[in-house]
């Protein structure tokens, strides 16, 4: 909504002949240079840009907080250093206009590190009053759908999102720097499939066909191993059509990558390297603190195993869990499920008796082999399957399987998923009969991983909410 005092000074800015939208202005430097080298830069002249935060004057000397991208710094102005069409203009300018300062580098007689303007230019004229809350914007609701005002009023927001890219591109060089090669594959797919998960729906009016937006990147990239690419990886953005929550975002991140004749004991290894890895470059240490409590990321991590836990736990076998007993199982144990089979009954037992007690990195291995269609069987018992997840503080971080590679195999797990589907679980997806194709030409050993990007950077700035990594979430539409 446009403020009609900030629109009659716009008025009389264009009537005086000040452009308050300029093309351009040469920023020579930023705040946090200037308060990191300060007395290497005492007296020198330079210029800055940014947002005017506050605007406050003593006798015939001007005070304005300028923040910039990587912080706030104080502007002086007076008639004795500032050019009288500067100080003129000073009638016309808001907080929240963004303007460009020309001035000698030096401090306050309080010793504040400021910039002596000679010259300011407005380079954006405000015309919106900032909310009253400006000085710490704290209503999430407002914060999610006007992050624009968030960054504005919360620059410490904007250390997450920094910290989110460094996570990405520290992910992007591990890989690259080990030969694995970077891939984009389809978003809209003719088939969903690679988790257990509702898709979102779209039309193809060109092609009169229902598409999917996918719910992982997994069996695209698969059929690169198959084509002969031995190490391959995306940072895909994927789509679950799921509940909104402190940890779930219907649109979201990971980094997906796979690599033949590798299985999930490498990649225990791999993942282990990288997440401390990561740590210790962000943080200097392997050890940080996440919501007052320390976590630990000092190789090597913990390992538990998935189905001995659970009976340890909850005194039940859920690797030999059927259909027929899991809705008296979740009757008795009180588990929420939408669907009453042995899949989403044992997942329940996890979350219920194992999932809270994992803070730690922990490796959870050897899921029960009916929860895992994509991975092959382990070694010496079929009932469980070689999978592994990884939790930090509570929370599934990343999903790793040793590849399921037999064809014949691979068929008769997909059609005991279309069973599933057709029954009524919403999450199973149907069998892709390109990707069987794609396997009957034989495919390696091959090793995968899906690592959460979002999640991870929860943990590394200390937040408990995924919104809060996210510079746009999803949002109920407003009505």
């Amino acid at each position: 909504m446009i403020d009609k005092f900030k629109q009659e000074k716009l008025r009389k800015m264009l009537e005086t002949g000040i452009n308050p939208y300029p093309y351009s202005f040469k920023q020579e430097m930023h705040a946090d240079d200037i308060k990191n080298d300060f007395e290497t830069l005492k007296g020198r002249k330079t210029s800055i840009a940014g947002r005017a935060m506050s605007i406050r004057h003593m006798g015939q000397l001007y005070f304005i907080d300028i923040l910039d991208s990587t912080g706030k710094i104080q502007v002086l102005l007076s008639p004795q250093m500032t050019k009288p069409e500067s100080m003129s203009l000073l009638d016309l300018i808001d907080m929240g206009d963004i303007l460009g300062i020309h001035g000698t580098i030096n401090k306050s007689k309080r010793g504040e590190i400021s910039i002596e303007a000679y010259e300011i230019t407005v380079l954006s004229k405000s015309l919106s009053p900032m909310p009253e809350k400006f000085h710490g914007l704290s209503d999430t609701e407002i914060r999610y759908r006007k992050r624009h005002l968030d960054l504005v009023a919360n620059p410490e927001v904007r250390k997450f999102f920094i910290t989110r890219a460094k996570i990405l591109n520290y992910f992007r060089k591990f890989l690259d720097s080990r030969g694995y090669i970077e891939f984009e594959t389809p978003i809209l797919q003719p088939t969903y499939g690679g988790a257990n998960a509702e898709p979102f729906v779209t039309r193809y009016r060109a092609l009169d066909a229902d598409f999917y937006l996918r719910v992982s990147d997994e069996l695209y990239l698969k059929r690169l191993i198959i084509g002969g690419l031995e190490k391959v990886y995306e940072v895909s953005k994927d789509f679950r059509n799921e509940d909104i929550d402190s940890t779930h975002n219907p649109e979201f991140t990971q980094v997906e990558f796979y690599e033949a004749y590798k299985d999930y004991n490498d990649f225990m290894t791999m993942t282990e390297e990288l997440l401390s890895s990561l740590v210790k470059e962000l943080f200097g240490t392997f050890k940080i603190t996440y919501q007052g409590k320390e976590l630990d990321f000092t190789p090597p991590f913990k390992r538990i195993y998935w189905v001995e836990e659970v009976k340890r736990l909850s005194g039940i076998d859920v690797s030999t869990l059927t259909d027929q007993e899991s809705r008296e199982v979740a009757m008795r144990e009180g588990l929420k499920t939408s669907t009453f089979n042995a899949y989403h009954v044992a997942d329940g037992l996890f979350d219920k008796y194992v999932k809270p007690n994992l803070h730690d990195p922990t490796f959870v291995l050897d899921f029960p082999a009916y929860m895992c269609p994509l991975t092959k069987d382990k070694r010496g018992n079929p009932k469980l399957s070689e999978r592994f997840e990884v939790f930090i503080a509570g929370r599934e971080e990343g999903n790793c399987y040793s590849e399921l590679t037999d064809p014949i195999e691979q068929r008769k797990k997909f059609e005991d998923q279309e069973r599933e589907r057709l029954r009524g679980d919403a999450e199973a997806p149907p069998s892709d009969e390109e990707f069987l194709e794609a396997i009957e030409f034989g495919m390696p050993p091959t090793a995968g991983i899906g690592l959460s990007i979002d999640r991870l950077a929860m943990i590394l700035t200390d937040n408990i909410s995924i919104k809060e990594l996210l510079a746009f979430p999803t949002m109920r539409p407003k009505k």
